[in-house]
Formats: C-alpha cells, structure tokens, sequence
C-alpha cells in the first residue's frame, strides 16, 4: 500500500489545506436535491408544552380529563329521560327543548309527559312513530313511579348503577353532578387567580409600605373561620351555587397572592424593569407588558392544585348540607347519602371512584405543569 501525500504548507504560512477549508458537502448536496431547511427554534411557551407532553401520565392524564368535561358538560344529550328526537303520526318533536303535554299524545292530562309511562310507550311502539332516547334514559332528577324494586334499588332494572335514596338514577346524578363540580372549580379558580394575581402584584412590585400593610391584613384575614362564616351565611341566605362560588372566592386568593408576590419582589430588580422604567413606562405597564409575564410560572402550575381544592371544598360543603341545595345533584350530596344507606354500596364507591380519579388527573396535570415550566429541564 502506498501512502496517500499529504499537503503541506509554507514556513509561516496560515493558509488551510483545501479539504480544510470546504465544508464536508450534505447528503442533499451529493445526491442534487435542494438543502434542508434551517431547522427553526422553538419559543419558550412551546418548549414548555413540549416538555409538558414528554410527561405521559400528565398528557394522557389532561387529554382524559378533558374528555370526561366534555362528555358531561353534553349532559342533557348523554342521560335524559326525554328523547333526543320524536316522530309522532308525521309530526316531528323535540323533547330534549320542549316536552309536549300528554294530551298531545292521547293522554288525560296536560302536564309535561312522563316518557316512562306504559301508556307513552305504547303509543310510540306503533308503526310510523319512533322515540330516540338518550344512551341514558334518565335524567339527574326524573323518577321511574312505576319501578318494581323499592328504593335505593341496586344495579339493574333499567338502572347501570341502581338509584339512590330517593329513586333517581345514580350513573345520570353522577354524570350532572361531576359537571357542577368540575365547573364550580374552574369559575373558583379563575376569582381566586383574579384577586390572587393583583394583590401578589401590587405588594411585590411596590413594596414597602403597601407590601407591609397588605400583608398584616391578610394575616387578620387568614384568621378569620371560614367554615362558621358559611354556616352563618347558609343560615341567613338561601344556599346556592352563587352564594358558594363568592364566599370561596373571598378565602381562595391568598396562598396564591404568596406566590406571586415573590415573583414580583424577584423580577422588579432585574435589568428589563429598569430599562422599561427609563423608557419612560408606566407603572401599570411595566406590570402588565413586562413583570406579570414573567412571573406566571407558579400561577400555571398552581392551577390544577386550587381546582382540587375547589373541587373537594364543594364536595365537604354538599356533604354537610351547606352546598347547593336538593335536589340540584353533587357528588357531596350522593356520598351523604351512601354514609345513611351503608348496604347501598352502589352509591358510595361509584362516587368515591369519580372523586378519587378526577383528584388523581388533576394531580397528575399539575405535577406535568410543574416540569414543563421548569426551565432547569432538558
């Protein structure tokens, strides 16, 4: 073998050999097909979601969770003892919007119809009339008067998970109640990072005096018992959904506010801050344009955490008789009941199923956040 010579260079010269100084050609280049595209760089928010969907059980977890929103947010459509759509000698009728008297159908009388009824069913049984029915044929609070089993009644007779104390369907209950739930603690959350973020904002970017009167007044807020402050009020006003959702909203703010006060007091001293205020910005500029994007970290990852929470307070509150009233349906209400009906393991641990799983996804959710927005993460 004879060795390949190799190029040499001049006493002090700096030239490069030429293999040196011609990039190693592509395999685009080789073959005579155009150069790949420059690959394009990522902006942080998507970096984050794209740590976020490295995480598995956070991203099957969140894609779960929304489908079960979305699957009971369409309630009416999924459980309702009133069909979809009707067809009544050539007329066409829609239930689910307006249920027609039972005059209408040959009936006696001229309240809403009861779709259970034999007589009901009979007559759309006929040739040319149909009724499409939901995939559950019962809603959160109709009643079967002609079921044969007495009440709670197990699993069967029309029933997947058997009826509650009062003979209402418990897969429809828990259907309607998880959607008030999930609901109550998305609007619970979103008060709660509202009043959170502005008074987090106001004592870290101003400091001083304000941060340290802010601060001893919720102190004396924190002390003050939430839980007689609702029984004070359910026994002055009538319980509702309203009524919870601003009470909650009143206590739900402040461990946020810590939060986010720490970012401000971080970020006010950085470099971006001071040029924004040589600029000539405003106050109110600097916090929204500047400061608050970059301090909403904690707050996002916060999130699923507090509508845990928010979620669980509902479910303490209906359990004990201060939440929603009946016969609106709770999941709360629904665990009560199987504490007084202990043989009627068809109300307690469906429930305690829904509760459990629906905590778990948040959880995961969150814990998924936290690394997607943790900048120390490849």
């Amino acid at each position: 073998m004879t060795a390949t010579p190799q190029p040499t260079l001049a006493p002090g010269s700096t030239a490069m050999p030429p293999a040196a100084q011609t990039p190693a050609p592509t395999a685009a280049l080789q073959s005579g097909g155009p150069a790949p595209p420059p690959r394009r760089s990522l902006s942080p928010n998507q970096r984050a979601w794209a740590r976020f969907k490295r995480n598995r059980l956070g991203y099957v977890s969140l894609l779960v969770f929304a489908v079960i929103l979305v699957v009971t947010s369409l309630a009416e459509v999924v459980a309702n003892d009133r069909p979809l759509v009707a067809r009544y000698q050539g007329e066409w009728l829609f239930p689910i919007f307006s249920n027609p008297p039972e005059t209408h159908f040959g009936g006696d009388f001229a309240t809403p119809t009861d779709w259970n009824d034999p007589f009901i069913r009979e007559r759309f049984e006929r040739p040319g009339n149909f009724a499409l029915h939901a995939p559950i044929p019962h809603s959160a609070s109709s009643l079967n008067y002609f079921a044969k089993a007495p009440d709670p009644a197990p699993p069967g007779d029309g029933h997947w998970l058997g009826t509650d104390e009062s003979g209402r369907d418990m897969l429809a209950r828990l259907i309607y109640g998880f959607r008030i739930s999930a609901w109550f603690g998305f609007a619970l959350t979103a008060a709660g990072v509202a009043i959170g973020i502005l008074a987090g904002a106001l004592q870290g970017y101003f400091g001083g005096k304000v941060d340290l009167v802010a601060q001893r007044f919720i102190e004396i807020w924190n002390s003050v018992p939430e839980l007689y402050l609702l029984i004070i009020f359910a026994s002055i006003f009538e319980p509702s959904i309203l009524l919870l959702l601003v009470l909650l909203a009143l206590f739900g703010w402040v461990s946020l506010s810590d939060y986010v006060r720490a970012e401000f007091l971080r970020n006010r001293s950085l470099e971006f801050v001071k040029a924004a205020r040589a600029l000539g910005l405003s106050n109110a500029q600097i916090i929204w344009r500047h400061v608050l994007p970059n301090s909403m970290t904690p707050v996002i990852t916060f999130l699923p955490f507090r509508m845990s929470a928010s979620i669980l307070a509902l479910t303490s509150l209906d359990f004990l008789g201060l939440g929603v009233p009946p016969p609106t349906p709770s999941l709360g209400d629904l665990l009560r009941q199987g504490k007084e009906n202990l043989d009627a393991w068809w109300i307690t641990v469906p429930t305690f199923v829904v509760l459990v799983v629906t905590l778990l996804l948040l959880t995961f959710i969150g814990d998924a956040l936290r690394d997607a927005f943790d900048t120390r993460k490849s």
